[in-house]
């Protein structure tokens, strides 16, 4: 289904790139039609998948080798046929939720800090990067590019408003990062963690994002009240508890991670550690297995001390729609 774009909702999302009505750079944004997960049915016959490994430390693991990992598909393992490893440029979608929650407890002055800690981290020579908003319907600010400027300098200012179809966003935005050559690729979501009026759940989404290798990261901005397990935390609310809950789940099968944020340096920590992860990645290519559907999927590693973050699953045989 697409949602239908209202003009005082468009209005809105324009004000965020261009208050004022104009800004120093020219930005098309661009509502994008946000459909449900029954159409998308890709089947591959060779699976490549991206794999970050960590040690008990929370430290990027270097120089693995293919002997070193073991696939199982439903269980069954899997002959790795290609494998490569190193350092490589990022195709990076940054997902900002602009929606009216954003407004409590000063929410949205963390994300806009966040989307600068994240710009300013891409190497403008070799990376790509979009950015694109969301309440009830996504838009596509600026697309990807290499030109990462374009991103640094759209101007975020602008009064959060609307409904947050967070998942139904995420779906959307990933297909776009799915498109990119780049491998070492990601869609980094900013957002309080509430949904409110999306179509699509949690597990629908990761499904999709899984079967398209789209590591999806998560980064919760949160007052300090708000923050589970922080100095200041009070008892969460039981609806924010699962909905960081649910968000974390999403992010851990589709390969990628979740971080919760309330200060400065929580942003700036779990951004370097998601660069880090980024920028240096194993890809794993073995052939499918020839039952049709979804395949669940599991890396190991030999080493019992490390941990793999890779994508849940992928859905094998022959490309369809309804």
């Amino acid at each position: 289904m697409a949602y239908p774009v209202a003009p005082l909702a468009l209005a809105a999302a324009l004000a965020w790139a261009l208050p004022g009505g104009e800004c120093a750079q020219e930005v098309s944004t661009v509502p994008v039609r946000l459909e449900p997960a029954v159409v998308f049915k890709a089947g591959v016959d060779v699976v490549t998948l991206t794999a970050a490994v960590r040690d008990g430390r929370g430290r990027v693991v270097r120089n693995l080798r293919r002997a070193d990992f073991e696939v199982l598909d439903r269980g069954i393992a899997r002959d790795i046929s290609g494998f490569h490893a190193g350092d490589a440029p990022i195709s990076l979608a940054v997902l900002l939720d602009i929606s009216g929650s954003m407004a409590v407890g000063g929410n949205i002055d963390r994300a806009r800090s966040a989307v600068s800690v994240a710009t300013s981290m891409l190497n403008s020579t070799d990376d790509e990067a979009a950015l694109f908003t969301f309440d009830a319907k996504l838009q596509e600010v600026v697309s990807f590019t290499n030109d990462v400027d374009a991103v640094r300098h759209v101007s975020l200012e602008g009064q959060p408003w609307g409904i947050t179809s967070l998942y139904d966003a995420i779906e959307a935005a990933a297909r776009h990062v799915a498109e990119r050559a780049n491998r070492h690729r990601a869609l980094l979501v900013i957002t309080d963690g509430v949904d409110t009026g999306s179509s699509l759940s949690a597990p629908e989404v990761s499904g999709i994002a899984s079967s398209i290798d789209v590591p999806v990261y998560v980064l919760a901005v949160v007052t300090p009240l708000d923050h589970p397990g922080g100095e200041l935390a009070v008892p969460a609310a039981e609806g924010v508890t699962a909905d960081i809950g649910t968000l974390a789940d999403l992010s851990r099968w589709t390969g990628g991670e979740m971080k919760v944020a309330s200060v400065p340096t929580h942003v700036v920590e779990a951004i370097r550690d998601l660069f880090a992860e980024l920028r240096y990645q194993y890809l794993i290519t073995f052939d499918s297995g020839e039952a049709p559907g979804w395949h669940p999927l599991e890396v190991r590693i030999r080493n019992d001390d490390l941990t793999v973050h890779a994508r849940s699953g992928y859905i094998s045989g022959p490309s369809q729609s309804d």
